[in-house]
Protein backbone atom coordinates (compact mmCIF):
# COMPACT_ATOMS: atom_id res chain seq x y z
CA UNK A 1 0.00 0.00 0.00
CA UNK A 2 1.31 3.45 -0.95
CA UNK A 3 0.03 6.61 0.77
CA UNK A 4 0.77 10.12 -0.49
CA UNK A 5 0.75 13.10 1.87
CA UNK A 6 0.87 16.75 0.82
CA UNK A 7 2.74 19.13 3.09
CA UNK A 8 2.31 22.88 2.62
CA UNK A 9 5.36 24.67 3.97
CA UNK A 10 5.31 28.34 4.90
CA UNK A 11 8.98 29.18 5.51
CA UNK A 12 12.21 28.79 3.57
CA UNK A 13 13.55 26.53 6.32
CA UNK A 14 11.44 24.67 8.82
CA UNK A 15 11.07 21.36 10.61
CA UNK A 16 7.40 20.41 10.54
CA UNK A 17 6.19 17.79 13.00
CA UNK A 18 4.19 15.29 10.95
CA UNK A 19 4.15 12.55 13.59
CA UNK A 20 0.40 12.49 14.19
CA UNK A 21 -0.38 12.58 10.47
CA UNK A 22 2.01 9.71 9.70
CA UNK A 23 0.82 7.59 12.64
CA UNK A 24 -2.81 8.17 11.65
CA UNK A 25 -2.18 7.03 8.06
CA UNK A 26 -0.28 3.94 9.22
CA UNK A 27 -3.06 3.07 11.67
CA UNK A 28 -5.71 3.53 8.96
CA UNK A 29 -3.82 1.05 6.76
CA UNK A 30 -4.77 -1.74 9.14
CA UNK A 31 -1.24 -3.14 9.29
CA UNK A 32 -0.60 -5.28 12.37
CA UNK A 33 3.12 -6.01 11.95
CA UNK A 34 5.66 -4.90 9.38
CA UNK A 35 7.41 -1.73 8.33
CA UNK A 36 6.47 1.65 6.98
CA UNK A 37 8.98 3.42 4.77
CA UNK A 38 8.67 7.21 4.69
CA UNK A 39 10.13 8.79 1.55
CA UNK A 40 10.53 12.43 0.48
CA UNK A 41 10.91 12.79 -3.33
CA UNK A 42 12.54 16.24 -3.24
CA UNK A 43 16.21 17.23 -3.48
CA UNK A 44 15.85 20.22 -1.15
CA UNK A 45 13.78 18.57 1.58
CA UNK A 46 14.39 15.73 4.03
CA UNK A 47 12.83 13.61 6.76
CA UNK A 48 14.12 12.89 10.26
CA UNK A 49 13.25 11.51 13.66
CA UNK A 50 14.21 13.54 16.71
CA UNK A 51 12.81 15.00 19.92
CA UNK A 52 9.41 16.64 19.53
CA UNK A 53 8.85 17.59 23.15
CA UNK A 54 11.09 20.66 23.50
CA UNK A 55 10.74 23.09 20.55
CA UNK A 56 14.25 24.38 21.25
CA UNK A 57 15.68 21.13 19.81
CA UNK A 58 14.06 21.97 16.46
CA UNK A 59 15.46 25.49 16.69
CA UNK A 60 18.94 24.19 17.53
CA UNK A 61 18.91 21.80 14.56
CA UNK A 62 17.88 24.55 12.14
CA UNK A 63 20.46 26.98 13.56
CA UNK A 64 23.22 24.37 13.29
CA UNK A 65 22.51 23.83 9.60
CA UNK A 66 22.20 27.58 8.88
CA UNK A 67 25.56 28.20 10.53
CA UNK A 68 27.40 25.27 8.96
CA UNK A 69 25.77 25.28 5.51
CA UNK A 70 25.06 28.97 4.89
CA UNK A 71 22.79 30.33 2.19
CA UNK A 72 25.33 32.99 1.14
CA UNK A 73 28.36 30.82 0.37
CA UNK A 74 30.04 30.93 -3.07
CA UNK A 75 28.39 27.75 -4.45
CA UNK A 76 28.73 26.59 -8.06
CA UNK A 77 25.03 25.72 -8.50
CA UNK A 78 23.42 28.91 -9.82
CA UNK A 79 19.80 28.49 -8.68
CA UNK A 80 20.49 29.93 -5.23
CA UNK A 81 19.48 26.84 -3.28
CA UNK A 82 22.72 24.85 -3.00
CA UNK A 83 22.56 25.08 0.77
CA UNK A 84 19.16 23.34 0.64
CA UNK A 85 20.55 20.51 -1.50
CA UNK A 86 23.43 19.99 0.94
CA UNK A 87 21.20 20.07 4.05
CA UNK A 88 18.85 17.56 2.46
CA UNK A 89 21.78 15.27 1.63
CA UNK A 90 23.12 15.43 5.19
CA UNK A 91 19.77 14.46 6.74
CA UNK A 92 18.41 12.05 4.13
CA UNK A 93 15.19 11.43 2.26
CA UNK A 94 13.80 8.28 3.88
CA UNK A 95 13.05 6.58 7.19
CA UNK A 96 12.00 3.07 8.10
CA UNK A 97 9.52 2.63 10.93
CA UNK A 98 8.77 -0.65 12.67
CA UNK A 99 5.10 -1.53 13.18
CA UNK A 100 4.44 -4.10 15.89
CA UNK A 101 1.02 -5.05 17.26
CA UNK A 102 -0.56 -2.22 15.21
CA UNK A 103 1.70 0.42 16.79
CA UNK A 104 4.67 2.28 15.35
CA UNK A 105 7.70 1.90 17.60
CA UNK A 106 9.05 5.34 18.52
CA UNK A 107 10.94 6.44 21.61
CA UNK A 108 9.15 8.44 24.30
CA UNK A 109 10.33 11.81 23.02
CA UNK A 110 10.65 11.01 19.32
CA UNK A 111 8.70 12.64 16.55
CA UNK A 112 8.82 12.58 12.75
CA UNK A 113 9.76 15.85 11.08
CA UNK A 114 9.49 16.97 7.48
CA UNK A 115 12.50 19.20 6.81
CA UNK A 116 11.96 22.10 4.43
CA UNK A 117 15.09 23.87 3.19
CA UNK A 118 13.82 25.65 0.04
CA UNK A 119 10.30 26.80 0.79
CA UNK A 120 7.67 27.81 0.92
CA UNK A 121 6.29 25.05 -1.28
CA UNK A 122 3.77 22.26 -1.51
CA UNK A 123 5.66 19.02 -0.94
CA UNK A 124 4.92 15.31 -1.08
CA UNK A 125 5.74 12.59 1.41
CA UNK A 126 5.13 8.94 0.57
CA UNK A 127 4.45 6.16 3.06
CA UNK A 128 4.95 2.60 1.81
CA UNK A 129 3.32 0.03 4.08
CA UNK A 130 4.96 -3.40 3.98
CA UNK A 131 3.27 -6.12 6.06
CA UNK A 132 5.51 -8.71 7.58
Amino acid sequence: MLIELKISTKLREDLIDITDLVLEKIEQSGIKNGIAVIFVPHTTAAILINENSDPMVKKDILEYYKRNVPLDYDYYHVEGNSDAHIKSTLIGNSLTLIVENSKVILGSWQGIFFCEFDGPRIRKVYIKIIPG
